[in-house]
């Protein structure tokens, strides 16, 4: 039903771990095949491909549904309906920014310090002109195919680049001074494909899949029986997406509860629960949570 092209480079293993999780194990005949498929009744193909071509083909129906990241999105200026948002990247859950940076001990401090003919080297040539333009700034912008950040100052005087914590920028001795966009990796689809009710339908299904994985990461399910006398102790010290589940055990003297905590909390709640009370506690992984 689906056509579907999914992310090549940095966001591949993440992306499949990520479909694995979901129950939507993408298969392929190695790691390097571009072509793969998903045994799943609503997806009929799937490539992969590099993410910065994938907002323009999904615009163009060579695709129905695709994931990229809203910073190519932004720079393709591709018509595409937004899905929703997958919260992960490479590295971590969290988004990237495409920020706009220069050597530590320039002068420049905003983005209007930038003096005309500024040399301003980006993988995001439409994005960073269309930033600087709007605050004013005449830049020469010049496509960098990687290494971007090495090239202050003899090839550039700044940089347009993408980054999760900054630590690569400080590492190459530049200082971040605005932020142009910050970008999540997203599922999009084609408009026309996403009109359509049985496919758009479809889409929304396998959405649900994948972010039911992405907010089960980090979280585990903890089970445990406490007495009646110690329950209020037990639950105010639990955490819980709303409310802890607490059933009454047979016999009326103890209690059954179960929450969803945070798998770093993990190590120092156990501990405190049984000096609270608690005991026969169970500490289980969870696969998925669709709210």
């Amino acid at each position: 039903m689906l056509r579907l092209v999914l992310p090549k480079g940095s966001l591949e293993r993440a992306t499949l771990e990520l479909f694995e999780a979901a129950d939507l194990g993408v298969s392929r005949s190695s790691s390097v095949d571009y072509r793969a498929s998903v045994d799943d009744p609503r997806i009929s193909e799937v490539m992969i491909l590099r993410p910065q071509e994938i907002p323009e083909y999904v615009s163009e129906g060579l695709f129905d549904l695709g994931i990229t990241g809203r910073d190519w999105i932004e720079e393709t200026g591709a018509e595409v309906a937004s899905v929703g948002e997958l919260r992960y990247s490479k590295a971590s859950d969290r988004s990237i920014r495409v920020v706009l940076a220069v050597a530590e001990h320039s002068a420049v401090q905003a983005v209007a310090d930038l003096p005309a003919g500024v040399r301003v080297a980006t993988e995001y040539p439409r994005l960073t002109e269309r930033f600087l333009r709007a605050h004013g700034v005449d830049a020469d912008v010049r496509l960098s195919h990687g290494a971007t950040e090495a090239k202050v100052p003899e090839i550039a005087d700044a940089v347009v680049e993408i980054t999760e914590t900054g630590r690569a920028l400080r590492a190459a001795g530049l200082r971040v001074v605005a932020t142009v966009l910050t970008s999540s990796t997203e599922l999009i689809a084609n408009p026309v494909a996403h009109a359509d009710p049985t496919r758009r339908h479809a889409m929304e299904q396998l959405r649900t899949l994948l972010q039911g994985a992405l907010l089960a990461r980090g979280r585990v399910l903890v089970k445990l029986n406490v007495s009646a006398v110690a329950l209020d102790g037990v639950i105010s010290r639990l955490p819980a997406m709303k409310a802890p589940t607490v059933s009454e055990l047979f016999g009326g003297n103890d209690f059954a509860v179960e929450a969803v905590v945070a798998k770093r909390e993990i190590n120092t709640l156990i501990p405190e629960l049984k000096d609270l009370g608690a005991s026969d506690i169970i500490e289980l992984p969870i696969a998925k949570i669709v709210p």
